[in-house]
């Protein structure tokens, strides 16, 4: 690990580099103890980086360099340090030829190669190649790659790369595979597998009448689990042809399973790397949930052929342009695939709750960062998930047949080049006509922007005006925000629920009765015309604009909405904002130290909906659930996290008890129709779960002896997963400890051999908010089948503790965060990456009391002081002190 002082990274900063890479040829041969990589450069002084010849510095780490050769000649004149070679060509084109030995076998980074269990792969986003060999390493050297990779050919029968195979032959017990990628690509798009893996096949033609290859590589025991996703990539491929033109370019298209592996997967060209828990699906040993996550996943990953290699960013502050957008392509197609409404109340629920706090938070930035120490720490969701709510914004303002042009326009115009955000949003210009110069501040400007909204009618005129004021909170290094434009979807409801239509002051004709305004100024009002009645004002439809929307309305009027309201999403918001005034009464109560009484509009509402059989069943489910304790946090001026859970879990007890009768019905006609029903991974049954497994979550609540026997005989005969581990969660949630105890039992003998599953059981614990939750997770940390090696372990059991168990992590005593700060310092030393993230929790210290914040600034005071921060952590830390 360095030792220097971390260098803090400046987009203001940004050159073009002094020279370009116009080929890279490269050769590992893989041992055991070592590899060795020998790397031939084809390269060039950079026309538009001006005159003369400048030292070539060239990214390495953790390399030991063998021999230096310039345009076939030994080269003994170059400098060497822990974080560059450099060199002075002696002209304009040169070749450069580099070898290296470098040590997979001992890379707990899991950056650049490494090992995962016996088989080597790569993750050189965002700088991991240069722990590969001596490399521009940066997203605008773009270049054609040819691999050959060498090894054992009974360890390593399948040796990996990008592109498409193109000569291969054997060296006595050694064997070779050299691949060419036809398009130019950075390296961090580089990849490289080898091991003993089977393979899934199939094929698939594209709309121009190209057969292509598809391939899922696994480890032996999980050739049964990938038919999910090769069933999803296809769909993914059609997609993107049906819905943005996008024909996939090369032969074959490939996946590999890696158990090891530091993000959710890896979009290199024709040969992505997942984490073998966004690949690995069927019904018995993956929820609904982990379905859905694969497709979603392996659509990321496949979009990003366009969205990300055939055009990528300029640099890493431009990683939104690739991650934002190709997040958006993602959840629309999730939306095709199953339901709009509940992706869309899932991907807001999922934003305001862990993004709004983001950008409340010390680590706050604009979705286009102006500098940062580590760029892994800005993997984050400003990045991907407001990102993807900015382009939503565009094409909300551009309408579909608009923003489909803009994109075809940018993927036209920047085919095989590094570019920036401007550029895209300049396509999108240039092919609507819209100025978006002011929109720009989406990707500028930090924080959440807040918009409060009044409404005033007047009989008399028969007008109804809406007052708008936005604002936008100081955030680090932004003390002072310009207006937003911020795109609002609105309707004006009449009695009956019907859609008024929507006549401006000014405009000639009525827009309809749903419409999009944008609001671009600090106060803005719209006064519509012809309005026969007092209005309730639908806003905010489908959350078009990633903002904190407030309006007085009435209990009354939220229970309108929730029952009358033709857009899906306000429905439930309507829900969740009656959910969030009875909580908070609730949770003073709970201070105060009396009794919580949940309002009883809102279980009147509840049964109301139970009883209506037309509501889609997932929709349904959403609705019933209470907002989380996380959203309840971010929202509370000053978190009281005990008082927060205990008024939770009061509201869902009163919830179980008053609509015992309707939550059971649902329950036993649902599990019914599961038991009469073989398992499919499909939207209309993933509801019918859904519904199932939320009334179980209620119902076990009133610990009545039915419930609990139904609860068993659904844990002991389910034939999925989804519906087995709800049960087991149901029953870790309850007091029944003989049963709870016996349940985990059965379940981890039943799964010891599956780390993936055992994952799942690893965070139903470690999320359980009984008593002594951390004692459990520190045993559970003895355990056989956890490792602090495998992120994924460390996601499922320390990250559950501490992200997900509120009651558990904020212990009076502190425990909890002293528990997180050891992590920290223990995992800063191996995996940097996952260190960073895990201190999420830690950097939240200012939402609460006095006392609380005093115990976790002080676990972020230990973790500064423990000794040799690595850049990730340090950021993290230093920005969270600040």
């Amino acid at each position: 690990m360095s030792t220097k002082q971390p260098r803090v990274i400046h987009l203001a900063d940004y050159q073009v580099p002094d020279y370009l890479i116009d080929e890279t040829h490269l050769s590992f041969d893989l041992h055991e103890d070592h590899t060795l990589v020998q790397a031939r450069l084809v390269m060039r002084r950079n026309p538009a980086a001006g005159d003369g010849l400048p030292v070539l510095m060239l990214d390495g780490q953790d390399l030991e360099l063998l021999s230096v050769v310039l345009d076939g000649k030994p080269f003994l004149d170059y400098q060497l340090d822990e974080d560059h070679l450099s060199l002075q060509p002696n002209a304009e084109a040169f070749t450069l030829e580099t070898q290296v030995r470098i040590h997979p076998e001992s890379n707990t980074a899991l950056e650049g190669l490494y090992q995962s269990g016996s088989m080597f792969c790569t993750q050189c986003e965002a700088e991991g190649f240069r722990k590969i060999t001596y490399y521009l390493d940066r997203p605008d050297v773009m270049s054609l790659f040819t691999t050959k990779v060498k090894g054992e050919r009974k360890r390593y029968p399948v040796l990996l790369s990008n592109g498409n195979p193109i000569a291969q032959g054997e060296e006595g017990s050694r064997h070779w595979v050299t691949w060419e990628d036809p398009f130019k690509k950075p390296a961090y798009l580089f990849a490289l597998v080898a091991g003993d893996l089977w393979c899934v096949e199939d094929s698939f033609t594209t709309c121009s009448g190209r057969k292509v290859a598809l391939r899922i590589y696994v480890e032996p025991e999980n050739i049964d689990k990938c038919q999910h996703a090769m069933d999803s990539l296809k769909k993914s491929m059609r997609w993107d042809e049906e819905v943005y033109g996008r024909e996939y370019d090369l032969d074959i298209f490939m996946i590999v399973a890696v158990n090891d592996f530091n993000m959710g997967a890896m979009e290199n060209k024709g040969l992505n790397i997942f984490n073998s828990s966004a690949v690995l699906a069927k019904a018995e040993t993956a929820t609904d949930a982990a379905h859905q996550r694969v497709e979603a996943i392996v659509a990321h990953e496949y979009f990003h052929n366009w969205s990300g290699n055939r055009v990528t960013c300029r640099d890493w502050f431009q990683l939104s342009l690739k991650e934002g957008f190709t997040v958006f392509r993602d959840a629309a197609f999730s939306a095709d695939m199953n339901s709009a409404t509940v992706k869309r109340i899932e991907d807001v629920a999922f934003l305001r709750t862990h993004q709004f706090a983001e950008d409340a938070g010390p680590m706050a930035h604009a979705v286009r960062p102006e500098s940062f120490i580590e760029i892994s720490n800005f993997y984050t969701l400003t990045v991907y998930e407001k990102g993807s709510e900015v382009v939503g914004m565009l094409h909300t303002l551009l309408g579909p047949k608009a923003f489909r042009k803009g994109t075809d326009l940018y993927f036209e115009r920047h085919d095989g080049q590094a570019v920036t955000c401007d550029d895209f949003v300049k396509a999108m210009e240039d092919s609507s006509g819209l100025d978006l110069t002011q929109f720009k501040r989406w990707y500028s400007q930090a924080g959440t922007p807040r918009l409060a909204v009044t409404g005033q009618y007047d009989a008399q005129t028969k007008t109804y005006t809406l007052n708008f004021s936005q604002s936008c909170p100081a955030t680090p290094g932004q003390p002072e925000k310009l207006p937003f434009v911020i795109p609002v979807a609105l309707g004006l409801l009449d009695a009956q629920g019907q859609e008024l239509p929507l006549h401006l002051a000014g405009e000639s004709a009525p827009r309809g009765g749903h419409a999009v305004f944008s609001i671009d100024q600090a106060e803005q009002s719209l006064v519509f015309i012809n309005i026969p009645e007092e209005p309730v004002p639908s806003l905010l439809r489908g959350f078009s604009a990633p903002i904190k929307l407030s309006f007085p309305y009435t209990q009354d009027q939220l229970l309108f909405l929730m029952q009358q309201d033709s857009d899906g999403f306000n429905r439930w918001e309507a829900g969740q904002q009656l959910a969030v005034q009875s909580l908070q009464t609730m949770i003073a109560q709970v201070q105060r130290k009396e009794t919580p009484i949940l309002n009883q509009r809102l279980i009147q509402a509840y049964d109301a909906l139970l009883q209506d059989t037309s509501l889609d069943q997932a929709m349904l489910a959403e609705m019933l659930n209470l907002p989380a304790e996380a959203y309840l946090a971010e929202i509370a001026t000053v978190a009281d996290p005990l008082a927060i859970h205990a008024a939770r879990q009061a509201a869902r007890q009163a919830i179980a008890e008053a609509l015992f009768d309707s939550l059971w019905l649902r329950y036993q006609h649902n599990r019914e129709v599961s038991r009469q029903t073989p398992y499919v991974a499909e939207s209309e049954h993933f509801a019918r779960r859904a519904l199932q497994n939320a009334a179980l979550s209620y119902l076990m609540l009133t610990e009545r002896p039915e419930v609990l026997a139904a609860c068993l005989v659904q844990f002991q005969t389910a034939d999925n997963m989804t519906e087995r581990f709800a049960a087991l969660a149901a029953l870790v949630q309850s007091p029944f400890e003989a049963e709870r105890e016996t349940a985990l039992a059965d379940f981890a003998h039943e799964f010891k051999d599956n780390p993936l599953v055992m994952d799942q059981w690893f965070s139903v614990q470690a999320t359980s908010p009984l008593a002594r939750a951390l004692e459990r997770v520190q045993s559970l940390m003895g355990h056989s089948a956890f490792t602090l090696k495998n992120p994924n372990k460390v996601r499922a059991l320390i990250g559950a503790f501490a992200g997900q168990n509120h009651a558990g992590f904020h212990r009076v005593d502190g425990a909890g965060y002293r528990f997180l700060a050891d992590r920290v310092i223990e995992l800063n030393g191996s995996n940097p990456q996952i260190a960073a993230r895990q201190l999420t929790p830690l950097t939240k210290w200012r939402k609460y009391a006095p006392e609380r914040q005093q115990q976790m600034k002080a676990e972020l005071e230990r973790i500064l002081n423990s000794g040799n921060l690595s850049p990730d952590v340090y950021e993290v830390v230093t920005k969270s002190l600040a």
